[in-house]
């Protein structure tokens, strides 16, 4: 069920009448179900992309991918060989599950998670690049996957 809130305004006249219809038609246009697709499918691209570029074959975390977590990264508390590993997991499961619509809220809240900490400890000059990621994340960890998607054939919120 959704909410809106209706602030009162003045009667619509002239321009703002067919402002009004234009906003209307955008809401209508742009619908949750097909914003929560849309989002889901984008920000898996996202990971799951930069998931495959740590894997050689089908899921073997490459030489390159410790090479970077141990050089380039350098994430504090964790040693680079875990990081590297708990990196390619998470970009290949998570991914996978947004775009099934499964778990959706958790994925999100564990791909911005991700998101946090590339942002504070690996590219902290990145942040246009991951407040975009975030903008569809908090969208979906707010609003859930939309009617297309696992999460609601099984009844998960």
């Amino acid at each position: 069920m959704t909410t809106s809130t209706h602030f009162p305004t003045a009667p619509a006249k002239g321009p703002r009448v067919l402002w009004a219809r234009l906003a209307d038609a955008a809401t209508w246009l742009t619908p949750h179900s097909l914003l929560a697709v849309v989002n889901r499918v984008a920000v898996a691209g996202i990971f799951w992309l930069s998931a495959r570029t740590k894997v050689e074959g089908w899921f073997t975390v490459s030489d390159s991918a410790y090479t970077l977590f141990r050089d380039e990264y350098k994430l504090p508390l964790l040693p680079p060989e875990l990081a590297a590993q708990m990196a390619t997991v998470a970009e290949h499961l998570f991914p996978a599950l947004l775009v099934l619509g499964l778990f959706t809220r958790l994925s999100a809240l564990a791909l911005l998670g991700m998101t946090l900490v590339i942002q504070v400890f690996v590219y902290p000059d990145a942040w246009p690049t991951h407040l975009s990621w975030a903008g569809l994340l908090l969208y979906l960890a707010g609003r859930g996957a939309g009617p297309v998607s696992l999460d609601r054939a099984l009844g998960i919120r």
